[in-house]
Parts: C-alpha cells; sequence; structure tokens
C-alpha cells in the first residue's frame, strides 16, 4: 500500500518499510510503498534545536551537604538514525545521563567549591555528556544551572555569612575612605606649614636685609641718628603731653 506524507521544515523523516529503514526523507511531500503489501512508516525526528530542564535533583556534594539541583541542557539531534536506533528514546536517555554526570561531580566538590564556580559545573556535564550523546546521534550545545536549592537552615546561615561579608566590605571601603581623607588632610596640613615656614623665612630675611642696609645708611650718614631722636622724642612728647627740650640749659630755662 502506498502511503503520501508531507515532512515539514526543521524535520526529517525515517521510512521503514517492513520494518526496516529503508531511507531519509528530507522536507517535503513523498509518496511511498507498493501497490499492495504492508503500508510503510514514517517516524517523524525533529532537528531543531531544543532544550531539556532537569528539575529538583537532590544531590549530596563532598562534604555530604544535600543540595537541589535545576539543570537546562540544549542540544540538536544531528544524526537522526543513530537517535532513532540506538536507543529506545535519545531524550530520556539524555535526561538520565545529564543526571548521572551532575551526582558524580557535585560528589567530588565541597559546597564552597561549587558556591565559588558554578560555570565549572555546567562546563563539566556538558565535557561529561557530549561524548555518549554522540552515539545516539544527539549534539549537547549547552548544559546550564538554572537553581541550587539549599535546606532552609543552610540557606539562613548563608544569608546571614552573605550579610556578615556585605558588611565587613562596606567597613572596609569605609575604613579606607577614612584614612584617605585623614592622608589627604595631613598632606593639605604639611604643605600650609611649609608654605608657613618658607613665608617667615623669607620675612626674616627680608627684615635682616633692611636692618643691614640701615646700619650702612647710618654709618654713611651718622646725622640721621640725631634725626631719629629727635622723631623718637616727638612721637613721646604727643602720647604724654610732655615737653622736651633739646640743647638748652636746664637753670637758663626755669629762669
Amino acid at each position: 500500500m502506498k502511503i503520501t506524507v508531507t515532512i515539514k521544515q526543521g524535520f526529517t523523516g525515517l521510512l521503514f518499510e517492513n520494518g526496516v529503514l529503508t531511507r531519509e526523507l528530507p522536507p517535503g511531500r513523498h509518496t511511498a510503498g507498493a501497490m499492495f503489501g504492508p503500508a510503510p512508516t514514517v517516524e517523524l525526528v525533529d532537528l531543531r534545536e531544543r532544550s531539556s530542564t532537569i528539575k529538583n535533583q537532590e544531590i549530596l556534594t563532598g562534604d555530604k551537604v544535600s543540595v537541589r539541583l535545576s539543570l537546562l541542557v540544549s542540544f540538536r539531534v544531528t544524526d537522526p538514525k543513530a537517535a532513532v536506533l540506538n536507543v529506545a528514546n535519545y531524550e530520556d536517555r539524555l535526561y538520565e545521563d545529564v543526571q548521572l554526570s551532575a551526582r558524580r561531580f557535585l560528589a567530588t566538590r565541597s559546597l564552597d567549591q561549587i558556591l565559588k564556580d558554578r560555570n565549572e559545573l555546567s562546563e563539566a556535564i556538558q565535557a561529561d555528556i557530549s561524548g555518549p550523546a554522540k552515539q545516539f546521534g544527539v549534539t549537547v550545545l549547552r548544559a546550564d544551572v538554572k537553581d541550587i536549592i539549599f535546606p532552609g537552615q543552610l540557606r539562613e546561615l548563608m544569608n546571614r555569612v552573605i550579610e556578615t561579608e556585605r558588611q565587613a566590605e562596606a567597613n572596609l571601603i569605609a575604613a579606607k575612605s577614612r584614612a584617605e581623607i585623614a592622608a589627604l588632610d595631613a598632606q593639605s596640613r604639611a604643605q600650609v606649614a611649609a608654605v608657613e615656614a618658607k613665608t617667615a623665612l623669607e620675612n626674616q630675611q627680608k627684615r635682616l636685609e633692611l636692618d643691614q642696609a640701615f646700619a650702612e645708611l647710618i654709618a654713611k650718614n651718622p646725622a640721621l641718628v640725631r634725626v631719629k631722636e629727635l622723631e623718637a622724642f616727638k612721637d613721646m612728647g604727643k602720647a604724654a603731653q610732655t615737653h622736651f627740650y633739646v640743647g638748652v640749659d636746664r637753670q637758663k630755662r626755669d629762669a
């Protein structure tokens, strides 16, 4: 008996006649079978990229901590004949292989190691299952860790640890900021003190130079000493309202 079948884009068809795989049917419309005899069968195989979620796998880590793991595996059938003929159900087989691979890997890692690098788990699972998957016609594209769920008490403890680490980090940043501010303040004070010391030294030097210049001027002009004395007496007289007689005999002045 003849049959007519249409294969959609993204699929392929495996034609079985009398229980034997005879050929692969690409996308399109096909007629197969003989006029007389049993009708052939066609098994469709999806060639598109797909994903499978492995949920809530309870696994013991290397340090005997029970965790629940959810994984997302992306794959594509690249050898339809092997996918159909080599295993009873290639999706179930892939699911089982991912489970076993995750258990093997986690059994060799402590919880701390798993938390530090979740990508290591994803990469290890992909590398572990890629070889066997090719034997039944499947190429594994990715194996990602979606969730890691811990027991309630452990979760609460981890949250406290994370909060403590965050607070310690904030305290460290604050202390570092205070130290930087103190260093800048000390540097500014040192710069101001240096400028003040330099200015004082320069002023002192200028005073010495002026005193020296004045001394030299007095040495060259002795009469200036007398002028300075008279100016001093004048200022004193104004302040105390006192009269000074310079160069006048006291007895003659009193008479």
